[in-house]
């Protein structure tokens, strides 16, 4: 949107270009005075009439990013409307009409969404309340701008590559940034669940779609709540099966991964296709055996990705560039590989991000649950570089973002176990976990559905009684029974293992020859000193977060900042990194 100016096809252009992998099928554009929008898509449902931009009758434009798993049932809804295609993204743009900025309550789904009013010259921007789908935004004079990733901002050259420092701070503290803020000084996101309004390039109003009901936990006996639980998940993963193309599971063999398997079993008149990631050769836990004992047991078609340090050297820069957005989370690498490994097979998979936040799988809410939370009131109070000494200054304010959330949490009725997850259902997840599963499956063309990430789904996980979520011994205590009476393979009660891959191994391996090289790296020399990087990397098997993240950080400032492809290997990027200095 440019003020006083028409859009420039050429910008938008541009702004195509660099989002056309998340979106291989098919593109489309809208030009409308000084409005513009662009879309690339991939084709998940009406293959043959779903392509973008959707108009109504009245000359409202839409174009999203995502899909909207009630469709059927918003269009029982909407009956007096003509519908022009059978994509799930119409239902939106016609509840707009009916109840204006109020049409987001009714979405049950994953989106980012413009929708262009001309009649009233207004942008309507919004995001799912959980923040499935990324949305960024460049308000500058003269102009306003918006995108489903950094990188397609800059490429249009719609804003800088400038870093927020704070928010530096907080990628190597907490391995995500927090807020509204991204590491890039001009860009900001969309909050989940917020909705903006932009009138003459500028934001005229703001709204949030809270993901989490603000209530105290309600009575309900444990039976009860098993069963309504068995219902809950069953329709959830049911409207996250819709699809006219092949789907597929990332199976773990954890809790989570293991539910999907078996409700998609139950649903599925095909067998599942599974896929498992496997790290042989290292000391780090493989999931492999637990994964192929679930998927028999349910008849899936299963699929072993193997995962080697000489694919951790050869895909590590690409994992940093498909991140433009930064997180530091190792599981990143996997994920990436999971991403690759079904490209060209299926176009969607399910994955069970969102289990953990909704029913309680992280050792900080069964501390929170002893001495009335007294012992846990903060979740991560300690960096990842903050035992490594000498560095306090260069993460000024890592904090600060995470402070902010829990004050906002603190003025509720909520228990101490509901506050933790409300601040990790606003941060942790939607910029770390989602970021991690956006980028590293749409970078491929491949859509990720996280069917724990449900409003129906949120609504009853939360108000459960925490005794019912998380003892102080157990964690997801009702999902691990409901497990236990529905998979007959799993162990739902053995320990949680995470999803961790041997990064400090492969780090160590050539310890040597990667401290020099990241140490000389100009992203790294402007924040850390050559001891502070020898330090990092004096045992990185011990300290395997900190030297991946610093590794990390050197390729990704690399290509994002400096500009250097990541089509070589870690030595061929930050070698190429050092010569520009």
């Amino acid at each position: 949107m440019c003020n006083g100016r028409a859009a420039d096809a050429a910008v938008l252009d541009r702004l195509q270009a660099a989002l056309a992998h998340r979106g291989p099928d098919g593109k489309g554009s809208h030009i409308f005075g000084a409005v513009g929008m662009v879309s690339t898509r991939l084709a998940i449902i009406d293959l043959e009439t779903g392509d973008q931009p959707i108009r109504d009758a009245q000359g409202a434009v839409l174009v999203a990013n995502g899909e909207i798993y009630n469709d059927p049932e918003l269009r029982l809804q909407l009956r007096e409307v003509c519908f022009r295609t059978g994509s799930d993204c119409e239902p939106p743009l016609h509840l707009y009409r009916r109840k204006g900025l109020g049409f987001v309550d009714d979405l049950r789904g994953m989106y980012a969404i413009a929708i262009h009013d001309t009649a009233a010259a207004k942008l309507i921007l919004t995001r799912d309340p959980f923040g499935i789908k990324p949305l960024y935004y460049v308000e500058a004079p003269g102009y306003f701008a918006f995108a489903s990733e950094p990188q397609a901002l800059i490429a249009a050259s719609l804003a800088g590559r400038q870093l927020n420092q704070r928010a530096r701070a907080e990628l190597f503290q907490l391995k995500f940034t927090t807020g509204p803020e991204t590491i890039f000084s001009q860009i900001r996101r969309v909050l989940p669940g917020e909705t903006l309004v932009i009138a003459d390039g500028r934001i005229v109003e703001r709204r949030r779609r809270s993901a989490l009901p603000n209530d105290a936990p309600r009575r309900i006996h444990y039976r009860d709540a098993l069963r309504q639980l068995d219902e809950i998940l069953r329709d959830s993963v049911a409207h996250h099966l819709r699809s006219e193309v092949p789907y597929g599971l990332f199976l773990s063999g954890g809790i989570d991964s293991s539910t999907l398997a078996g409700l998609m079993a139950r649903l599925s008149s095909k067998p599942i296709v599974a896929l498992t990631v496997s790290f042989p050769g290292s000391r780090a836990a493989d999931e492999r055996a637990d994964a192929e004992r679930i998927a028999r047991s349910v008849g899936a078609e299963h699929h072993i990705i193997e995962m080697t340090e000489r694919d951790f050297w050869a895909n590590a820069p690409r994992v940093a560039q498909a991140l433009d957005d930064p997180t530091t989370d190792a599981a990143t690498l996997p994920t990436f590989a999971l991403g690759e490994a079904v490209k060209g097979h299926v176009k969607v998979v399910l994955t069970g991000e969102g289990g953990d936040e909704m029913f309680c799988g992280y050792s900080r809410y069964r501390r929170a649950r002893w001495l009335r939370g007294l012992l846990t009131r903060h979740a991560r109070t300690h960096g990842e570089f903050s035992g490594l000494g000498g560095m306090n200054d260069v993460f000024s304010g890592w904090r600060d973002g995470l402070d902010r959330t829990e004050c906002q949490q603190s003025g509720s009725g909520l228990t101490f176990v509901q506050k933790l997850q409300a601040v990790d259902c606003a941060e942790w997840l939607p910029n770390d976990l989602l970021i991690k599963l956006d980028r590293c499956l749409m970078t491929h063309g491949v859509e990720g559905r996280t069917p724990f990430l449900d409003p129906i789904v949120a609504d009853f996980a939360f108000r459960l009684p925490d005794e019912i979520k998380a003892t102080i011994r157990t964690s997801k205590r009702l999902l691990r029974d409901w497990l236990a009476s529905n998979v007959s393979a799993a162990e739902p009660y053995a320990r949680k293992t995470g999803f961790n891959p041997p990064v400090g191994e492969w780090i160590a391996a050539k310890k040597a020859h990667l401290e020099a090289l990241v140490s000389r790296q100009p992203g790294v020399t402007e924040i850390f000193s050559r001891s502070n990087v020898q330090r990092v990397f004096s045992d990185p098997r011990k300290q395997a977060q900190a030297a991946w993240g610093l590794l990390y950080y050197a390729l990704w400032h690399s290509h994002h900042v400096l500009g250097v492809p990541s089509d070589g290997n870690i030595e061929d990027v930050l070698i190429a990194a050092r010569e520009l200095a």
